[in-house]
């Protein structure tokens, strides 16, 4: 007797867990189900923003959502000119690290330029090329060249 006594308050306490277990399970599928409808409502709403701000159905905005507007699209035109203007300055400072590297380098290139030795000028022709150079032009200014114009066969100019 004694034993049964203990099986069904084991049952009893069992039954307990599983009604608690299912109220749980009940209310997560409840509030995940609220949850994403939340995400849903908040998802329509920050498209409906996204197209006012593109200027899409304004027409039913009241004067001071259209003034909230503008101000919205101020601040982030502000954003924008500061964000470049930032990524600007910090090209510019870049470029000038990099510049006085480049200048760096120059230096110590140009001074290793006047510590090689300088390359000497090619030896001179021996005067025997010269000589040759000069008979050759001395023999072009002797030729005789015929510039007649002849119109017809070949064998009629032999004639």
């Amino acid at each position: 007797m004694q034993h049964l006594k203990h099986e069904t308050a084991n049952m009893a306490k069992k039954i307990e867990i599983l009604e608690v277990s299912k109220r749980l399970y009940i209310l997560s599928a409840s509030s995940s189900n609220y949850l994403e409808y939340l995400l849903k409502l908040m998802l329509n709403l920050l498209n409906a923003l996204i197209r006012k701000l593109m200027g899409q159905g304004l027409g039913s905005c009241s004067m001071d959502e259209l003034q909230e507007i503008d101000s919205k699209l101020e601040r982030s035109l502000e954003n924008i000119r500061a964000r470049k203007a930032q990524l600007f300055n910090d090209e510019i400072e870049s470029l000038k690290a990099r510049e006085s590297l480049l200048l760096e380098e120059n230096k110590n290139l140009r001074e290793k330029c006047r510590l090689m030795p300088t390359p000497s000028a090619p030896p001179p022709p021996p005067p025997t090329q010269l000589k040759e150079r000069g008979n050759c032009s001395k023999n072009t200014q002797n030729l005789e060249v015929e510039t007649e114009l002849f119109i017809g066969l070949p064998a009629m100019r032999c004639s």
